[in-house]
């Protein structure tokens, strides 16, 4: 998902390009049958963007350094299967697949999807939604969550992060982004409502969860970024004794 799309540097816009036809069949199947609910406002929103998200962050090349260190050295420090939840158009899912790991994208966007299923025909990419991802239980090494849990509505994300260690093995890894501010509080997002948190915040919902947390971050931003909003970052161990 974006971190705010609406709040980039004009300097780092990617260049025009060729856009996909419509949505496949089996996606406006699984997009007839959505309830009417946040998932689906959601949905909408990024519909809607998904060609200026395109144009100003769809690709690695556009995203700040430091983040693509941070997500590489957990990548890189994460066995087994990695699952990109909210993938958007799956520049961050080809990322995690370098050097031939396995990886699954999956989003709520059946827009976002097209681009990603056009731009990395090589990978798997699944229509879902956070509450059933479409995975085996325990069988996902690690769970990228880069700033897709901003949406959600504050008293549905611990049954997320539920959902989250229900598919993690034992001893895997989470990596969240998200925005830095009063817990819970929400903001006007460039694509629709987010809502802002603090590590200490989430940690305490990730502990319910079954998790312990072992990494976090916090930083300003620096002109050209995607957003002017502090940025969060932290890493969660689903603890093997955990249900």
């Amino acid at each position: 998902m974006s971190p705010d799309i609406g709040s980039t540097s004009e300097g780092r816009k990617r260049p025009p390009r060729t856009y996909p036809p419509n949505s496949s069949s089996a996606d406006a199947h699984v997009l007839a049958k959505r309830p009417e609910d946040a998932d689906a406002a959601v949905a909408i929103a990024y519909d809607r963007r998904a060609v200026d998200y395109m144009r100003l962050g769809g690709s690695i090349e556009l995203m700040d350094p430091r983040d693509c260190g941070l997500i590489a050295r957990w990548r890189d420090g994460t066995p087994g299967l990695l699952l990109d939840a909210g993938c958007g158009p799956g520049h961050w899912t080809r990322f995690l697949g370098e050097g031939g790991r396995e990886v699954v994208g999956v989003d709520i966007s059946a827009e976002f999807l097209r681009f990603a299923r056009q731009d990395h025909p090589e990978l798997r990419f699944e229509l879902a939604s956070f509450s059933a991802l479409p995975v085996e239980d325990r069988s996902v090494g690690g769970i990228l969550a880069w700033y897709s849990l901003i949406h959600a509505d504050p008293v549905d994300v611990p049954a997320v992060l539920a959902e989250f260690a229900r598919v993690l093995a034992p001893g895997g890894s989470l990596l969240l982004g998200f925005f830095v501010g009063e817990p819970r509080e929400p903001f006007a997002h460039a694509v629709t409502t987010a809502y802002f948190w603090l590590a200490e915040v989430l940690s305490e919902l990730l502990t319910d969860a079954g998790f312990e947390v072992t990494f976090t971050e916090q930083r300003e931003r620096r002109p050209g970024e995607m957003s002017v909003r502090p940025h969060g970052a932290l890493i969660a161990r689903r603890v093997p004794w955990a249900r």
